[in-house]
This record gives C-alpha cells, sequence and structure tokens, in this order.
C-alpha cells in the first residue's frame, strides 16, 4: 500500500517510524555469529489513522570474513548457508539496501529517524547494529537502543509471547512450516503490531 502521506504516523510515535526487523543468524552473538538472512516491513497509516504494513525487502547474506555458525541454529531455522541456490548477498550490501528502503520511508513521512520493531526486538537490534559497525555502514536508520518488542506487545494485548500463539490469538494466520524464515517472521510480525496498535485504537487510545 502507498498511501500519500498525512502526517498522522509521523504524529502517531512522536516523529519516530516503526520498521520491523527480522534476522536469522547462526547464534546468538552479534558479534561473533553469522547473519544469514534479513528481512524489514515499513508501515504506512491511512486517513483513518490505520497502521498498514507498507514496502518490504529480503535478502539472504553470506556469513561474513571468520564468522561463526552453530549447527544447532542451522537445525532450528532450516537453512543451509553452502546452497548454490540461495542468491545470497554480502552483509554490506543486504543492510545497506535495508537502511536505503529505511531511509526513504523516514523521509516520506517526515520522521526523525526509525524505530527497531521485532518479537524479542533486543536480538534482532544487536545484530542489526552490530552489522552496522562491522561493515562501516554510514547513516544507520535507527534509533541505537529504542525499539518496540511484539513479544512484550503481545503479552499485555493477548496473554501470549510466542509469535506463532500470540498471531492466532490474534487471529493472523500462522503456517509454522514457513517460520523462521526472515521474510516470514517479519510479515507476520509486521501483521502483529498493526493488529495491536490498530485494536488499541479502536478501544479509544491514541486517535
Amino acid at each position: 500500500m502507498t498511501e500519500a502521506p498525512n502526517g498522522l504516523l509521523k504524529q502517531r510515535f512522536r516523529a519516530f517510524l516503526p520498521v520491523v526487523v527480522d534476522v536469522e543468524t547462526g547464534g546468538f552473538n552479534s558479534a561473533t555469529d553469522a547473519v544469514l538472512e534479513v528481512a524489514a516491513v515499513t508501515f504506512t497509516m491511512d486517513a483513518e489513522g490505520v497502521l498498514h504494513a507498507d514496502r518490504s525487502c529480503f535478502h539472504r547474506v553470506v556469513p561474513f570474513a571468520g564468522s561463526n555458525i552453530d549447527p544447532a541454529a542451522l537445525e532450528f531455522t532450516g537453512i543451509d548457508p553452502n546452497d548454490p541456490g540461495r542468491e545470497a548477498v554480502t552483509e554490506r550490501e543486504a543492510f545497506s539496501d535495508m537502511f536505503k528502503m529505511v531511509r526513504k520511508a523516514v523521509k516520506a513521512h517526515d520522521c526523525k529517524r526509525a524505530v527497531l520493531v521485532g518479537h524479542n526486538a533486543h536480538f534482532d537490534h544487536g545484530f542489526v547494529n552490530a552489522a552496522s559497525a562491522r561493515q562501516n555502514l554510514k547513516r544507520n536508520p535507527f534509533h541505537p537502543f529504542s525499539s518496540f518488542d511484539t513479544a512484550t506487545l503481545a503479552g499485555l494485548a493477548y496473554g501470549q509471547t510466542v509469535l506463532s500463539r500470540a498471531c492466532e490469538e490474534a487471529g493472523i494466520k500462522f503456517d509454522g512450516a514457513s517460520a523462521h524464515s526472515a521474510c516470514y517472521d517479519a510479515e507476520k510480525t509486521a501483521e502483529l503490531f498493526c493488529g495491536i496498535v490498530n485494536h488499541w485504537r479502536n478501544l479509544g487510545g491514541w486517535q
């Protein structure tokens, strides 16, 4: 969806633009473990103040030189980094492209900068910041430490903190076989975030 900016999204989040990011990795340590996939989803807001997912990007990523990949992580995600059909790009290319999309969205909505939205956002945020520093990328559009965590928000709104269960409770279809793909998880996290924000609006919250 590409609604013309109307200023409502800027007003809703204090001139910060929420952007979902999901990373699939070779482990839990953002300093040493490889990023294998990264996806992002931006948002827009219609004239009624309803939040919608807007644009997205997704990249399979070539592990950076010397990075660690835990076999247990590959078993969990089902990702084969040696698959010649992955069509992966370098970490620098992947994050540069994502940052470019996010900066355009921030500018389009006249916001100050982006705020990362993630399911257990601290994890994704750490890998974004680490990749940005490792690749010496300038103008990281994301706030350096603030984020919106849909695990916490879903726990409040639906009594569920696992992404699949929170989606089910929110009436969002969730295919477990497609989970742990950065693209799929980012899309579902975006749906969940929209659902929570819009439900709060319907209950008489921010208008």
